[in-house]
């Protein structure tokens, strides 16, 4: 806060924890974008929710966020002034530029990591092809 003021915007929320799923949900269908900044391993759930319900996606650059969010996001570094550039940039996008990011997400989502395409996935692996 001292450091950098973001509660004297009011375009900036943080809103803590929230474990209901429907207000999660509406928060992200409503807010202008999100920032991911999680760096470790794996497919992290918060991010599909977020990729799948959120127009604008902001995700720190590493490799796993990346091979998630490919070009349906807009990635970051932790090096001095970058997020605050790309924040920038973002502001600048215009609705049509979002809403196509935005398609690029959800589709990423329904393609790649659906249940049924992880079921099949599974099952050709353990069982074979039949």
């Amino acid at each position: 806060k001292e450091k950098t003021h973001f509660d004297t915007d009011k375009r900036i929320k943080f809103v803590g924890t929230v474990y209901d799923k429907d207000l999660l949900k509406y928060i992200r269908e409503n807010a202008y974008g999100y920032i991911h900044g999680h760096s470790v391993g794996g497919t992290n759930p918060s991010l599909l929710e977020a990729l799948a319900d959120t127009k604008l996606n902001l995700l720190y650059g590493v490799g796993f966020n990346k091979e998630v969010g490919e070009d349906g996001a807009l990635y970051w570094s932790k090096t001095p002034g970058f997020l605050k550039d790309l924040l920038e940039k973002a502001d600048k996008l215009t609705p049509k530029q979002i809403d196509n990011l935005s398609k690029k997400a959800k589709q990423r989502v329904i393609d790649e990591y659906s249940w049924k395409k992880i079921v099949d996935e599974y099952e050709a692996q353990f069982l074979g092809s039949r």
